[in-house]
């Protein structure tokens, strides 16, 4: 059932709004880079499995950076598969360097990069040494808006300098009786001398900024929200409030409440039933070990059933794993 928003928006603004031509293009590139295994189930079966995967959210695993940035959804899933592949640091209460938690993100993604992950832990560290230890949550959510709105966080941090050494990018002619004149710009002497940047003339041109550009960034009335509560605020103070927002977090919907951060039913089920099934089986192979000659007549027995399938040498299928294109 299509919904309202796909009604109302005309079929092109709808494709590119949703991204649906990159993940076709991704889709076509891996079906020819595997065409010979795929062709031994199918083309339309490989097509299901793809967008089941896109849907769930497991496309990006293992991917490259380039790909992993490419759409909001794909960051969106790159972010919920990081939680939850490593909520149990946060849950044993365990504090990480930055350039650990990079070696975290590498194991989802080779060839992340390490700027990225710097800019996140400056968020929690601020001024102090970049080699100090962060919690899992500190370091989570501040790299999930560094992450999810990196393109937008650069234009800001642009504006930022501008009006901290008096160029205002959205400079104001106060007329007079005889001529306009431009609003008189603070040096940067002076500039340099107060706490950051006044706010409200900083929601005005970032205001702007979203209106101006199609790219990812937050919803503008929030941005109000959390400059209308400060006079004054610096660069750094603006990325801290934005990555305490509640509301912030509830449209990037990647991730929940920080409440509720280590909570993950779905995945503590799993979890216990590969716990309990790797019992099992260490169980089953102690119990095996004490029967004399247990190994040698089990793997006999193993080979002779193998030797009777007549299948058993045929090639498995393909695993549907999308791996990282050179």
């Amino acid at each position: 059932m299509l919904s309202p928003e796909r009604l109302a928006l005309p079929d092109y603004e709808y494709l590119a709004q949703r991204h649906v031509l990159t993940y076709m293009e991704d889709a076509v590139c891996q079906l020819l880079e595997n065409k010979e295994d795929i062709s031994q189930y199918g083309i339309a079966r490989f097509f299901t499995e793809y967008f089941n995967s896109v849907c769930q959210g497991t496309h990006i695993l293992f991917r490259e950076f380039s790909f992993i940035q490419a759409t909001p959804h794909n960051r969106a899933s790159f972010l919920r598969a990081f939680w939850r592949c490593f909520r149990t640091v946060g849950k044993n209460g365990d504090l990480l360097t930055m350039r650990e938690y990079h070696c975290l993100l590498q194991l989802l993604c080779p060839d992340f990069p390490l700027e990225l992950t710097q800019k996140a832990a400056r968020i929690v560290l601020m001024d102090d040494a970049m080699d100090c230890l962060m919690s899992f949550s500190d370091f989570l959510f501040a790299f999930q808006i560094q992450f999810c709105y990196s393109e937008f966080l650069e234009s800001v941090a642009a504006i930022y300098q501008d009006l901290l050494a008096g160029k205002n990018p959205n400079t104001v002619i106060v007329p007079t009786s005889s001529s306009g004149q431009h609003r008189q710009r603070p040096t940067l002497g002076e500039a340099s001398m107060l706490e950051g940047v006044e706010a409200s003339l900083f929601y005005q041109c970032l205001e702007n900024l979203c209106d101006r550009h199609k790219y990812s960034c937050p919803p503008p009335a929030l941005v109000k929200e959390v400059l209308s509560n400060v006079q004054r605020l610096t660069f750094y103070g603006f990325l801290v409030a934005l990555s305490k927002h509640h509301g912030i977090n509830q449209a990037l919907g990647a991730l929940p409440d920080k409440g509720d951060l280590m909570h993950d039913p779905a995945m503590d089920e799993e979890l216990e039933r590969l716990v309990v099934r790797s019992r099992l089986h260490r169980t089953s192979r102690q119990h095996r070990a004490k029967e004399p000659g247990a190994f040698g007549f089990q793997r006999r027995d193993k080979l002779e059933a193998l030797e009777r399938v007549p299948s058993a040498s045929a090639p498995t299928p393909y695993p549907y794993r999308w791996e990282p294109r050179e």
